[in-house]
């Protein structure tokens, strides 16, 4: 049977029983208060690893196609070169028939073969021949050396392979920017698994997970300064804010 109490003790019995009420419902606000904190952290960091998985999406895309897009313009490149090659060897051929003729003093074959020149061809050769080459030591060697010829499809080529060059750079740089997010994201899907075992251990909950929370929103805020405009800035702030949260709890 409970002893009873007398007269006098009573008095310090229930003023034993409220400060130990006390005591529990200050623990019960703490542990309250800490399981809200857990809570908005754990979707912070969960919102944070699934936009981190869409960001790499996105720029493993961007790259591919970007990528895709300088292979494309360096093929079209060859393809201008090779034209232009080709047009450059048939105005070769078409002005050595011409001075074949020429030489011979063959006037029909002389007539043939400049009717065989190309409109542009044609105009570079009559520039050639205003600078009488026949009595002029300084005249060019030829019409493709006068600067009124020109080879549109190299100009083209040129242009191409530079365009290309571009996309290529830009492609290895959405390569790269995926790749720290994919980083990014695996760091934190295994916050996320470490956070869930330490559910079942409380030692791992209260001291381990906060040092996890704390390395990981570091890790995560420097990966953010690689990152361009506001998202480097936004994930700063919130790994920032998340770590002081995570603190404050902790030490009050």
């Amino acid at each position: 049977m409970p002893e009873e109490l007398t007269a006098e003790e009573v008095p310090a019995a229930v003023a034993e029983h409220g400060e130990a009420g006390g005591r529990g419902g200050a623990h019960e606000r703490r542990e309250r208060n800490v399981s809200i904190a857990e809570a908005v952290l754990l979707s912070i960091v969960t919102l944070l690893a699934a936009w981190s998985g869409y960001a790499a999406a996105k720029w493993s895309t961007e790259s591919r196609i970007t990528l895709a897009a300088a292979s494309a313009a360096r093929t079209t490149a060859s393809r201008a070169s090779l034209e232009a090659i080709e047009l450059r060897n048939f105005d070769s051929s078409a002005f050595e028939a011409w001075f074949t003729a020429y030489t011979l003093d063959n006037a029909e074959a002389v007539r043939v073969a400049v009717h065989r020149f190309r409109p542009p061809f044609r105009v570079a050769f009559d520039a050639w021949r205003a600078t009488k080459p026949e009595t002029n030591p300084d005249a060019p060697p030829g019409p493709t050396y006068m600067p009124q010829y020109r080879e549109p499809e190299v100009q083209r080529a040129e242009a191409l392979d530079a365009q290309a060059e571009r996309a290529s750079v830009t492609g290895a740089e959405a390569g790269v920017t995926s790749d720290k997010y994919v980083r990014t994201t695996v760091f934190l899907a295994s916050v996320l698994f470490l956070w869930g075992i330490g559910f079942y251990t409380a030692r791992l909950s209260t001291i381990l997970l906060p040092l996890l929370l704390i390395v990981a929103g570091w890790v995560y805020s420097r990966l953010a300064g690689d990152l361009r405009g506001w998202p480097g800035r936004f994930v700063g702030l919130v790994a920032a804010a998340a770590v002081l949260g995570w603190l404050a709890f902790i030490l009050t």
